[in-house]
């Protein structure tokens, strides 16, 4: 059975960085993983994706040119460094798994697992 577990979330002021990770445990093949986020009372947003090699990355417009995305095959560990943090960006972050090789759009029905999520508060 697979488990996927971030961490890393936090309490953080404007204009300040973190760093989650996504550790995948159990048994699996090639996948992508795809960071979404959902703050409360909007729907679920997709944020950044990674393919199972990690050449092909992908961000959303939210946070373009602000996080980068990144994976330690050896580990089995995605991670998001999010910087400039926002209020905005205040949202329960989730990790998921696609197996294959690449992502799909943030498309939530096209992923196989899902973690608990972590908790990120841009506040002052």
């Amino acid at each position: 059975q697979l488990h996927l577990v971030e961490s890393g979330g936090g309490l953080v002021q404007p204009g300040g960085s973190l760093k989650l990770s996504c550790t995948v445990s159990g048994f699996t093949t090639d996948y992508a993983i795809a960071w979404f986020r959902q703050a409360p009372g909007k729907e679920r947003e997709g944020v950044s994706c990674i393919s199972n090699s990690g050449v092909i990355t992908n961000y959303g417009s939210s946070v373009l040119g602000r996080s980068v995305i990144s994976r330690d095959n050896a580990k089995n560990t995605v991670y998001l460094q999010m910087n400039s943090l926002k209020p905005e960006d205040t949202a329960i972050y989730y990790c998921a798994l696609q197996f294959g090789h690449y992502c799909s759009d943030y498309v939530a029905a096209a992923y196989d697992y899902w973690g608990q999520g972590t908790q990120v508060t841009v506040s002052s």
